[in-house]
């Protein structure tokens, strides 16, 4: 069996990393993004930190949001077929918002460097591509429950 921070596991590579969007309460408090990876390879791997995120066609990395829980340097060692959650909180305070259906995604080391980018299309609840919008928003760290699953 293979212990959180075990030194018997590498970390997880883009290319072996499957990933799923979904567009959670579009237009309402709580919008969010939840994203799920899932090791799509046959050995074990981690995962650290939270996401790094780029929004649509704009150049800023999102930061850590200030609301989520520490422990964003555990490893978290996901099994073949196992899963972690990350969301991306999306605020509107203003009518200068920003839009898209797509978003940049890269794995962090736990030095904070990052991998290779993959973008990302998101949907909603029926399988639907998703427009959301923003003028603010930030990202959670990697967890193995979803993150505002209510």
């Amino acid at each position: 069996m293979i212990t959180v921070g075990s030194t018997d596991t590498r970390q997880c590579h883009g290319d072996e990393i499957s990933y799923s969007v979904l567009h959670r309460f579009p237009k309402q408090q709580g919008e969010h993004l939840l994203i799920t990876a899932r090791n799509a390879d046959s050995k074990p791997c981690w995962v650290t930190s939270y996401p790094s995120v780029i929004l649509g066609d704009t150049s800023n990395v999102l930061r850590l949001s200030p609301k989520d829980a520490p422990g964003g340097n555990t490893r978290i060692t996901l099994k073949p077929g196992g899963k972690v959650y990350s969301a991306v909180n999306l605020f509107t305070d203003s009518a200068a918002t920003h839009a898209s259906g797509t978003f940049s995604l890269a794995l962090r080391d736990q030095t904070g460097d990052t991998g290779p980018a993959t973008e990302q299309d998101t949907f909603d609840g029926k399988g639907v591509p998703s427009k959301f919008s923003w003028t603010s928003a930030d990202v959670t760290n990697w967890n193995t429950t979803k993150p505002y699953d209510f």
